[in-house]
């Protein structure tokens, strides 16, 4: 790491001549694959990028210029680059280095990100508010192709055509394959459409051309329809100087000198421009590159043999439901199942290959995606929308809109609900009870262990309306394996009755509770544990019934408390008018969570068993 070890501060990568360039990328790409195996981490899009990075920090004067990366997933060597290699010891580690930019981190960070498709629209806000203030920065997006789908970046882009904004959108185009042809040709071309002589000697031909009188105008028309024509079958981006954009590329994404030369050339036009860079996932690093998709967010693995180290492997909620698809698929000719480029992350990826004509991935467009469900679910079909739970924030008005209000039967199959762990902020599932439970007309299920959730899933394909089912991250909770009445709209289910301390706990948090129950048994207590099941509606009879028994109800969830099952449950006795009852909330602050292991983030917000059983004994003392 000879090279490496003099990457300590911004804009160090400019000691270097372009002859160590090779070799500082070959360090970085080793740094990544020994931290990330230790740690886990999105390995195979950071591999990818490592040239692009190298050259937008050869090129810009950071801090003062600004790189926005869309979801920020790709960020690891920037972060390398301006002097973080320590904090990758505790990659998104709890109280570490998130794998996400933060500002809070370092002034490059300019903006946090975590979802997709956001860059080229905050690109833009800055770009004009750097016109605004008379500031001469450079704005720089780095979006990459899958982000492309979403249909935020083309509202953006639509936008940018028409401000004429100077900003430069680099578009990491990771596909597994170059199309030789139009790449030559593209590049060809390039050479002189970025070049100062080419755009002078175009501006000048067409001025020249109007200065004929009589046919001037009709002909520059008539030769510029012709030149874009020609343009339309020979270059690939077309699309964007339609819209007023300067399209340049593809380009090698692994020739940091060829990068560095485009990206100078393109700054200087003054104008929107879209630099079309390709690379390839996983570079470096052979297992990557052949498996890039599992190595987008991997688990610390052995470098050797690129295998994940695990421990004893169990069944996770995410493949309790994508086999219980299996099945209900056979059982439902009119079952179909969407997802939003997250077919194996969301488990439907045997769903996909056993029913191929009844899988659809929209690529990441969560939007189109529910109200793609919604005319499926018109025509009778029972789609199926699997989502995490901070990607399905994204559709918030599509629910409401078109499918609660229309009361169709869309099943939102709801994955990371709770407490994610090290992804961080962006990624934790908390507010999916905020967000779904005030929409009427829907129905929301938190199943409290894998054996519910595959009757949760059966339930809701005999409903008719709108219904969500929610769980965890991880491993699938096995107890309470003979504690399991049948379904009922509404109706919670009693796990154990006892008296004085009620606990009703809300899906992925029964386990908790389980392991609170036991110990307030040892402390001489006899309480009573209850799963919520039903987060909406209330079963407002176990509700009326356990206020007659017991003299302190808690309720437990892994959820903002604003919204919420307990809020909800507050509420209720509110306009009930119920006294002689304390009840006690355990919920989630109104706070963004950072990274960091579940189990961590649970202490740190007062929300594990020790906690709430201290909790629950400061409240019966004050009884």
């Amino acid at each position: 790491m000879k090279l490496l070890n003099n990457i300590n501060e911004v804009n160090d990568i400019k000691q270097f001549d372009d002859e160590d360039w090779p070799d500082l990328a070959s360090e970085i790409r080793e740094f990544l694959i020994t931290n990330i195996s230790k740690t886990g981490g999105h390995l195979a899009s950071n591999l990818g990028c490592v040239e692009l990075t190298m050259a937008l920090h050869l090129v810009l004067d950071l801090p003062k210029d600004k790189i926005i990366w869309d979801v920020g997933h790709q960020s690891y060597t920037h972060k390398i680059l301006t002097g973080r290699k320590d904090g990758f010891l505790q990659l998104r580690q709890f109280g570490g280095m998130s794998g996400f930019p933060k500002a809070c981190e370092s002034e490059t960070d300019v903006f946090d990100t975590g979802h997709s498709s956001t860059s080229i629209s905050a690109a833009i806000g800055m770009a004009k508010a750097c016109e605004l203030k008379g500031e001469d920065k450079t704005i720089v997006a780095v979006i990459g192709d899958g982000s492309f789908t979403g249909g935020l970046a083309f509202e953006a882009l639509n936008n940018l055509g028409r401000l004429k904004s100077s900003c430069l959108i680099v578009l990491n185009d990771n596909e597994m394959s170059i199309d030789e042809n139009v790449g030559g040709m593209s590049t060809y071309l390039n050479k002189f459409r970025v070049g100062k002589a080419y755009n002078e000697t175009k501006m000048n031909v067409e001025k020249r051309l109007m200065n004929i009188p009589g046919i001037g105008e009709g002909l520059t028309r008539v030769i510029k329809r012709g030149k874009d024509s020609i343009k339309e079958l020979l270059v690939p981006g077309m699309f964007f100087e339609d819209l007023g954009i300067t399209y340049i590329g593809p380009i090698d994404g692994h020739n940091i000198g060829q990068m560095v030369d485009t990206f100078e050339d393109a700054i200087k036009l003054k104008r929107p421009v879209v630099v079309h860079v390709k690379t390839q996932k996983g570079r470096g690093y052979r297992y990557a590159e052949r498996h890039p998709q599992y190595f987008h967010g991997v688990s610390p693995f052995d470098v050797e043999t690129g295998k994940v180290i695990e421990k004893q492997k169990k069944m996770t909620n995410t493949g309790v439901f994508s086999r219980k698809m299996l099945a209900l698929g056979e059982q439902y000719p009119n079952l179909v199942a969407i997802t939003a480029a997250m077919a194996s992350g969301t488990g439907l990826e045997k769903f996909s290959k056993e029913y191929p004509n009844r899988f659809f991935d929209v690529g990441i467009a969560e939007q189109h995606a529910v109200v793609f469900a919604a005319g499926l679910a018109k025509e009778g079909m029972i789609p199926v929308v699997a989502v995490y739970s901070s990607f399905l924030q994204r559709a918030y008005d599509q629910i409401l809109h078109d499918v609660c209000l229309q009361n169709l039967h869309v099943v939102f199959a709801i994955d990371r609900s709770g407490l994610v762990g090290q992804d961080g902020a962006t990624h934790q599932g908390i507010f999916d009870d905020a967000y779904l439970t005030n929409i009427p007309n829907m129905t929301v299920i938190a199943p409290k262990n894998r054996y519910e959730l595959t009757k949760a899933m059966e339930y809701a394909m005999q409903y008719n309306g709108p219904i969500a089912i929610k769980y965890g991250r991880g491993d699938a909770f096995y107890g309470l394996k003979d504690s399991l009445e049948p379904f009922v709209y509404g109706k919670s289910e009693m796990i154990y009755e006892g008296q004085k301390v009620a606990l009703i706990a809300v899906g992925n948090m029964v386990e908790e509770s389980c392991t609170v129950y036991e110990r307030l048994k040892e402390k001489g207590y006899c309480p009573t544990l209850v799963n919520a099941r039903f987060v909406k509606p209330l079963d407002t009879e176990m509700l009326d019934d356990i206020a007659k028994h017991h003299e302190l109800i808690v309720t437990v969830e892994e959820q903002v408390y604003q919204g919420s099952f307990g809020q909800a449950v507050n509420a209720y006795y509110m306009q009930q008018n119920v006294k002689n009852i304390t009840i006690e909330n355990i919920a989630i602050d109104d706070c963004f969570v950072e990274q960091g292991d579940v189990d961590a983030l649970r202490k740190l917000l007062h929300m594990d068993a020790d906690s709430i059983v201290m909790r629950i004994e400061e409240c019966m003392k004050s009884l």
